[in-house]
C-alpha cells in the first residue's frame, strides 16, 4: 500500500508531512467493532463534530471537520448532496502503487508449454495472469465513478436469483436525486467475471484449494471444484456452470488529496464525455446541461434588453436632434 508513510500530496491525513494519523484514529472501536465499513458507508452525517469520539460508530469527515467546514457558502451548501470524497479524492491508486481493477476467474487453468501451471507478470511485476485466478488488470491515479448512495448497500447472496441477461452488481448502491438521504459519492468499480449455475440462476462456491483432487488449485477443472464446493455448502448445483459479467463497488475514503488539488468546479460543470459527473443524468447541472425552456427564457430576455437597449438610444437620440432643432430655430 502507498498509505505506509505517503508523501502529503497522496493523503493529508496520514503523511509525517501532514496530520501525520494512525488508522485507529478514525475508527475507534465499540465492543470490538471498529467504526467505518467498507461495504456499507455511512452516506451523509447530520451529527457534526464528534472530536472526543462519544459516538464510537462514525469514522465520517464530518466528525472531524463538522457539517459546514468550508468559508465558502457555496461550498458548503454542496455538502448536503455531495460527498467530501467526491471533490478531495480526484483519483485513488495514487504513490505509484496499481490497484486491481479487473479480475476474470473464466481464463483460469491455463498451463504453459511445460506443463506446468501458466504465470505471467507484466512490465511492472504486477501478475497479470493466473493459472490459479485467470487475468487481472490494473490502473494507477485512477479517476473514481460517481453514483448515489444513501447508505442503503443491495449485497448479492450464493442463494440469490440472478438475472443472467446483464451484468450483475455484485454490491449494488441504492439512491437518487430525489432521495434526501442520499449524495453523490466516489467509487473504484471492480470488474469481474465469475463462475455461476446457469440453470438455478445463482453464484456457485469454487472449492480451491486443499489436498483432494477436487480443489481447482490442483487439478484446473472448474467442473469437479464447483461441485466439490456446492456439495459441501449444500447448496442446490444443477451440474452445469458458466461464467457471468460482474460489477463491485468499493467506497473511496483513503487519499486526500491536498485542498489546492481538490476537483476543480469546471470539472464537473462542463459538457462533453470528459465531465465527471456524466454518469449522474438525473439532475440539473450548471455549465453541463441545457434546458430548453431555461434557453428560450434567457434568450427572450435577452431580446427584450436589447430591445430596450435600441429604443432607450433611439429616444435619446431624437430627444437630441429635437433639441439641437430647437436651438437654432
Amino acid at each position: 500500500t502507498s498509505l505506509i508513510k505517503p508523501s502529503r500530496d497522496v493523503d493529508v491525513h496520514m503523511s509525517p508531512e501532514g496530520e501525520n494519523m494512525a488508522c485507529a484514529d478514525c475508527h475507534t472501536f465499540n465492543a470490538h467493532q471498529p467504526s467505518g465499513s467498507r461495504y456499507a458507508a455511512m452516506a451523509k452525517d447530520t451529527k457534526g463534530l464528534d472530536m472526543k469520539h462519544v459516538d464510537h460508530n462514525r469514522a465520517t469527515c464530518e466528525s472531524c471537520h463538522d457539517l459546514t467546514p468550508h468559508k465558502d457558502a457555496r461550498l458548503n451548501n454542496h455538502a448536503s448532496r455531495v460527498a467530501c470524497q467526491t471533490c478531495h479524492i480526484p483519483e485513488f491508486a495514487r504513490g505509484g502503487i496499481a490497484t486491481k481493477t479487473l479480475w476474470d476467474w473464466s481464463t483460469a487453468g491455463k498451463r504453459g508449454p511445460d506443463g506446468k501451471p501458466l504465470f505471467i507478470k507484466d512490465d511492472h511485476g504486477h501478475l497479470s495472469y493466473s493459472a490459479e485466478k485467470g487475468d487481472f488488470a490494473y490502473g494507477e491515479n485512477v479517476r473514481p465513478t460517481y453514483k448515489w448512495y444513501n447508505g442503503v448497500v443491495h449485497q448479492i447472496a450464493i442463494t440469490d436469483k440472478i438475472d443472467d441477461g446483464k451484468i450483475l452488481e455484485l454490491n449494488r448502491v441504492e439512491g437518487s436525486a430525489s432521495d434526501p438521504n442520499a449524495r453523490i459519492w466516489p467509487f473504484k468499480v471492480m470488474v469481474g467475471k465469475q463462475p455461476y449455475d446457469p440453470v438455478n440462476k445463482t453464484l456457485v462456491v469454487n472449492h480451491v484449494y486443499g489436498k483432494d483432487d477436487t480443489a481447482f488449485w490442483g487439478n484446473f477443472d472448474y467442473a469437479k471444484s464447483i461441485k466439490a464446493g456446492m456439495d459441501y455448502a449444500g447448496l442446490p448445483y444443477s451440474g452445469k456452470f458458466d461464467f457471468i459479467e460482474t460489477r463491485m463497488n468499493w467506497f473511496i475514503t483513503h487519499m486526500v488529496a491536498p485542498k489546492e488539488k481538490a476537483v476543480r468546479c469546471n470539472e464537473c460543470h462542463t459538457r462533453g464525455d470528459e465531465g465527471r459527473l456524466v454518469e449522474i443524468t438525473d439532475i440539473y447541472l450548471p455549465g453541463r446541461d441545457r434546458s430548453e425552456l431555461l434557453d428560450r427564457l434567457g434568450f427572450g430576455l435577452a431580446g427584450l434588453m436589447l430591445v430596450g437597449a435600441i429604443g432607450h438610444g433611439s429616444l435619446r437620440f431624437l430627444n437630441r436632434n429635437k433639441r439641437k432643432h430647437g436651438k437654432e430655430n
